[in-house]
């Protein structure tokens, strides 16, 4: 194995997934071949339809590609058992979506901590964890505000939080600045390459050309196909314009 393929934290082969069968089958991705090395900071985007969700679904461990191999971290885990996908993704995975998905009467604390219920940590460790974590996004003073207590942008910080809790080696971001204006998404994405610069590895979606263009490396989806897998930012305008 070469050292770069060592650095390898995703990668896909000749992934392909089909939804239904017969003459009502829709295949959303058509043999993609995809890598990520650890530490990355990349984007995924493309015109709706384009296979860029189902990608990330993949990715996430949430859903199974119908054909194609998928290593994650070094292992095929295209065919391992329900239950290891879900510590997986429970322990090295963390998601960050367009919709906070808070428990409105749980605390910005407590909210935090609910991954590491899961994960089997004490309460006391959760506590101090989690209170870490979201002084990581700048709401150490904000830790026992309901979600009905904070902005757009600082709920969007506890779910970042929640994400990172679990010390993922992975952060996946679905649309995360969708439900944000310019100003708090400018503030998140801050976050986010804060994040990356301490070695976290980054892959986000997103529809905004602006926010993809802060990432280091953007990659293209059209059909179900990658068409583009090592963008620039500044080549991507010239993609976004003629696709």
């Amino acid at each position: 194995m070469t050292s770069s393929a060592q650095t390898e934290i995703i990668r896909l082969e000749t992934v392909s997934k089909i939804y239904g069968s017969g003459n009502l089958s829709v295949k959303a991705l058509d043999c993609v071949n995809l890598s990520v090395r650890s530490g990355e900071y990349c984007s995924i985007m493309g015109a709706s339809g384009s296979g860029k969700s189902t990608a990330m679904n993949i990715i996430g461990c949430l859903d199974r590609p119908t054909s194609g191999s998928y290593y994650f971290d070094r292992t095929d885990v295209s065919e391992i058992a329900d239950a290891e996908l879900a510590r997986i993704r429970n322990l090295k995975i963390g998601f960050v979506f367009q919709q906070f998905h808070l428990l409105d009467q749980m605390s910005a604390l407590e909210n935090v901590m609910l991954p590491m219920v899961y994960a089997g940590v004490s309460r006391l460790e959760r506590e101090e964890r989690a209170a870490i974590a979201l002084k990581k996004v700048g709401l150490e003073n904000r830790l026992y505000n309901k979600p009905n207590q904070l902005s757009g942008g600082q709920q969007q910080r506890v779910a970042i939080a929640r994400a990172i809790v679990n010390q993922p080696i992975l952060l996946l971001a679905d649309e995360p600045t969708g439900a944000l204006d310019s100003r708090t998404t400018s503030e998140v994405m801050d976050i986010f390459a804060e994040l990356n610069s301490t070695g976290i590895t980054i892959v986000m979606v997103t529809h905004e050309p602006d926010v993809a263009r802060l990432t280091q490396r953007v990659v293209w989806f059209k059909d179900g196909r990658v068409v583009h897998s090592h963008l620039t930012p500044e080549e991507m305008l010239g993609v976004a314009v003629g696709s």
